[in-house]
């Protein structure tokens, strides 16, 4: 296991489906000391992790010393999605992913921030799935944080994330090569055509023999191969599949306007997957109930990937949530 994790034993819980489950949920902390100074929730994306600042980490362009999340101010958490083999432990590894839905990672995300004793989080923010997991978290505990802020993401998997994940599942399962063909499939949801013509302009490799568009996806394939599990990308999958707060078909409105948050969405104007077209229908939904509710939208040819890419833009959005001056500075 990773020297720099640190694990939570959560007892034996019911997941939605009915079914039993013992969780050993990993994470890490960056930053202040626990409890110290307010803290950030970050939830990771489909094949991200717990490791987001830092030399290899994924969101670093964000999260630092004296960065837009100044880990010099704040407590930064982030749990990994168990079972996204993060911890190198194949014991951990969940086979039955049919058995979980987005909603019983917010329950196990939220367990363990009782356990490590927060009584309230400064913000949750997290991109894709992992704003799909906040939106989760808000709703099953409203006052669980001052600022939500889901990224590319919606509080709902709509038809056509539906969809696409009906087609990664059947790359899944049926492929000679699963990992690297889901991957090149799912490439396509993450970027736009435009975003495809600027990079490549229909170039050739060196030897001719492919497309660059063509030997891109192929490299894309083959290196989420290398460090990805099979049963992994399967839950993670149904995990983007069945973000729904609504659950029990609830009334929407009134559930997310019980949420006590100051919610701050952020769209992408070029999104395929999770397009900002829903986030202006829940602004609209909830403008006249919520007097604390935000759309930004990130303008980018990149499309979905945009929120990793397009740095400068997502920092100018959220740097005014978190500049609290009471906060300490550790140097």
């Amino acid at each position: 296991m990773l020297k720099e994790l640190k694990y939570i034993n959560l007892p034996e819980h019911n997941l939605i489906s009915g079914q039993k489950h013992a969780t050993q949920l990993s994470y890490q902390l960056f930053g202040c000391a626990l409890n110290t100074a307010p803290i950030v929730l970050v939830n990771h994306a489909l094949t991200g992790n717990s490791n987001i600042c830092g030399e290899t980490g994924w969101w670093r362009s964000l999260i630092g010393p004296d960065k837009t999340i100044d880990t010099l101010r704040y407590t930064v958490l982030a749990f990994n999605i168990p079972g996204n083999g993060h911890d190198g432990n194949p014991e951990n590894l969940i086979e039955n992913y049919k058995d979980f839905v987005a909603r019983d990672i917010a329950q196990m995300f939220i367990s363990g921030i009782e356990f490590l004793k927060i009584n309230q989080l400064y913000a949750i923010i997290g991109g894709s799935l992992g704003g799909g997991i906040a939106w989760e978290m808000a709703v099953l505990r409203p006052n669980i944080t001052q600022y939500l802020i889901p990224i590319a993401s919606d509080w709902k998997s709509t038809d056509w994330i539906i969809a696409n994940c009906l087609i990664q599942e059947q790359f899944l399962i049926n492929s000679k090569d699963p990992l690297h063909d889901a991957r090149m499939h799912a490439m396509l949801c993450y970027r736009t055509p435009a975003s495809f013509a600027a990079r490549f302009e229909r170039s050739k490799t060196e030897d001719l023999q492919l497309f660059n568009i063509e030997s891109w996806l192929l490299h894309h394939g083959e290196k989420l191969k290398q460090r990805f599990q099979l049963s992994a990308y399967k839950l993670m999958n149904q995990l983007l599949r069945t973000i729904d707060i609504t659950n029990n078909n609830e009334d929407t409105a009134e559930l997310l306007s019980s949420i006590e948050a100051k919610i701050h969405m952020i769209g992408i104007n070029t999104d395929l997957f999770f397009i900002p077209e829903q986030n202006r229908k829940t602004l609209k939904l909830l403008q006249s109930k919520f007097s604390e509710i935000y759309y930004h939208e990130i303008s980018s040819v990149h499309g979905h990937d945009a929120f990793l890419i397009e740095y400068e833009q997502l920092n100018k959005i959220i740097e005014p949530l978190f500049q609290i001056q009471a906060a300490p500075i550790l140097r």
